[in-house]
């Protein structure tokens, strides 16, 4: 999902990791995107912890989370094609919390210091997107805290490759994962996956 994803994160992040790439030291883009990738496992790690403290596995949770699972990553991929943009909705619900968040994330952003970098990057993680809420409910499935926490930073290093390359080179890499045709070709094999997963939850009914 990560990796499938490049192209909308260039869109989404891209000019924030291009930014941070200019006049700074080489691992500072490191560092700002192992913050973000942290803020996306601590998330995971919440979300997971909760659902096993509050739902713990049953026949009913599992399904439930399996089918919401599936139906995010269906929205995603109809996201990526640009044939639905359902997701748009729920990211604008959480834009009033991104907007206190934000003058915060842009102070840090602009002093120097490791731990500055690290905790902007961090900050970053909480932008609100739909592809990171498609991951979270991935993070659910696992119904655990160590499982979500995994399960997003898996999602986040399949991220880095975009965000590290918007950092420090290749415009020919922009165009290229921007272009319509690579993220219509990635929505088109998330949409494929979640169709099949969701064969393989009917599948026990015939």
């Amino acid at each position: 999902m990560g990796l499938a994803g490049a192209g909308h994160c260039l869109m989404m992040c891209g000019g924030i990791a291009s930014a941070m790439g200019i006049n700074t030291r080489p691992y500072h883009v490191w560092l700002y995107n192992l913050g973000r990738v942290c803020s996306y496992m601590l998330i995971g790690a919440l979300v997971g912890g909760a659902i096993g403290l509050f739902a713990p596995e049953g026949g009913y949770t599992t399904i439930i989370l399996r089918w919401l699972a599936v139906a995010f990553l269906l929205l995603l991929g109809l996201y990526f094609t640009g044939w639905f943009s359902g997701l748009v909705y729920l990211e604008k619900s959480a834009r009033p919390i991104w907007q206190k968040i934000q003058p915060l994330a842009a102070k840090l952003r602009n002093k120097p210091g490791i731990f500055a970098t690290f905790f902007a990057g961090a900050l970053w993680g909480w932008l609100p997107c739909g592809m990171v809420y498609s991951a979270l409910s991935w993070a659910a499935l696992s119904g655990s805290a160590s499982g979500g926490a995994l399960t997003m930073a898996a999602f986040g290093l399949g991220t880095l490759p975009a965000m590290i390359a918007a950092g420090h080179f290749s415009q020919f890499l922009h165009r290229f994962l921007r272009a319509q045709g690579v993220r219509t070709a990635m929505g088109v094999l998330l949409i494929i996956y979640a169709l099949w997963s969701m064969l393989t939850l009917i599948k026990p009914f015939f």
